[in-house]
C-alpha cells in the first residue's frame, strides 16, 4: 500500500470509530466521490455511500442505470477515474494487483448467469476456489464442498454437471461456490433473473438464511422489486449513473421524488409510451 493510501486508511478508520461506537455497525464498504468512465463517457457520477457490516443492501435501477458497473467497481473489475472504495481498510482505487487479489479472497461473488464451468461437475465447481487458494488436502476439500452444497439445498448433487441442473439449482450452485472461502462480503448480480416467481422466492429465502446464519455483509444488484424489498435492510436506487435515493425499504416506499415514484410504480418513460402506442396501432391494423 502506498504512503498516501496508508494515510487515508488511518483517517477512514479513525472516522469510522468516531461515528460508530459498536464494531457491529462499522462500515464494511465506504464509497466516496466515485466516478467511472467507459471511454470518454462517464457512467457513474460522484457516488458516495456506506454499507454497514452484516447489512444486506440492494442496488436497484433500470437497465443501463449503472448498477452492474457499480458492482464491478466494488469487486475491483472496473478502475474508477476518481474517488475511493474502501473495503477492510484498503482503497481499491490505489492498491496493487497483489493486494487486490488477497482482498478478493474475502469476497464471494455470484454472477448473473452462475458462471459455472460446464465441463466440471457441481462439486468440482464448488471446490475450485479451495484448490486454487488453499492448502487443504483432497479429503478436507470434499468435506467442505459437501457442507457448502448442503447449505444451499443441493446435498447429493456434487456429481451432476451444470447442464443437468435447473436454472434455480445453477444459481444455488453458484452461491455454494461463492461461499467456499467463507467470505466476509457476498455479492450477488441479479440473483432472480430468468427465474419463475416460486424459484425466485427460494433464492430470496436462501439469501435471508445466509444473512441469519453467517452475519455477513451482502450486496445484491437487482431490478426485481419484490425480491429487493423482501431481503434488504437498506436500498440504493440508481438512475443514469447517479444515486436517487438511499434508505430502508419503508423510507424508499415513502419517497416522493418523481423519478423514484416512476421506478417503484413501474411507470414507463414518455418515449416508451409513444412506442407502445405506435405498436398497438400497428397491431390493430394487422388484425383488420
Amino acid at each position: 500500500m502506498s504512503g498516501q493510501c496508508a494515510a487515508k486508511a488511518d483517517l477512514m478508520l479513525t472516522d469510522s470509530s468516531k461515528s460508530d461506537a459498536s464494531a457491529d455497525h462499522a462500515a464494511a464498504i465506504v464509497v466516496r466521490n466515485l466516478r467511472v468512465n467507459y471511454g470518454n463517457r462517464e457512467v457513474l457520477h460522484d457516488l458516495s455511500f456506506d454499507i454497514k457490516a452484516a447489512e444486506t443492501i440492494t442496488i436497484l435501477g433500470g437497465s443501463g442505470s449503472g448498477k452492474t458497473t457499480l458492482l464491478r467497481s466494488l469487486i475491483g473489475l472496473e478502475k474508477p477515474v476518481s474517488g475511493e472504495i474502501w473495503i477492510r481498510g484498503h482503497d481499491l482505487c490505489c492498491i496493487s494487483a497483489a493486494e487486490l487479489a488477497g482482498l478478493r479472497k474475502k469476497f464471494g461473488v455470484s454472477f448473473q448467469g452462475g458462471a459455472l464451468f460446464g465441463s466440471m461437475t457441481v462439486g468440482e465447481n464448488v471446490a475450485l476456489p479451495l484448490r486454487e487458494h488453499s492448502r487443504l488436502d483432497d479429503a478436507s476439500i470434499e468435506v467442505v464442498t459437501r457442507i457448502k452444497l448442503e447449505e444451499v439445498g443441493l446435498s447429493g448433487y456434487e456429481d451432476f454437471y451444470p447442464a443437468q441442473l435447473s436454472g434455480g439449482m445453477k444459481k444455488r450452485a453458484a452461491v455454494a461456490r461463492a461461499l467456499t472461502m467463507d467470505p466476509q462480503i457476498l455479492f450477488f448480480d441479479e440473483p432472480s433473473a430468468g427465474l419463475d416467481p416460486i424459484i425466485a422466492a427460494g433464492i430470496d429465502d436462501l439469501i435471508l438464511k445466509l444473512k441469519r446464519a453467517f452475519q455477513m455483509t451482502i450486496v445484491v444488484v437487482t431490478h426485481e422489486l419484490v425480491s429487493a424489498f423482501r431481503i434488504a435492510d437498506r436500498m440504493i436506487l440508481i438512475d443514469k449513473g447517479s444515486i436517487l435515493a438511499i434508505g430502508t425499504p419503508d423510507e424508499l416506499k415513502a419517497n416522493q421524488h418523481p423519478r423514484v415514484r416512476q421506478f417503484l410504480d413501474r411507470v414507463p418513460d414518455p418515449e416508451n409510451s409513444a412506442n407502445e402506442d405506435y405498436l398497438e396501432r400497428l397491431t390493430a391494423r394487422l388484425r383488420l
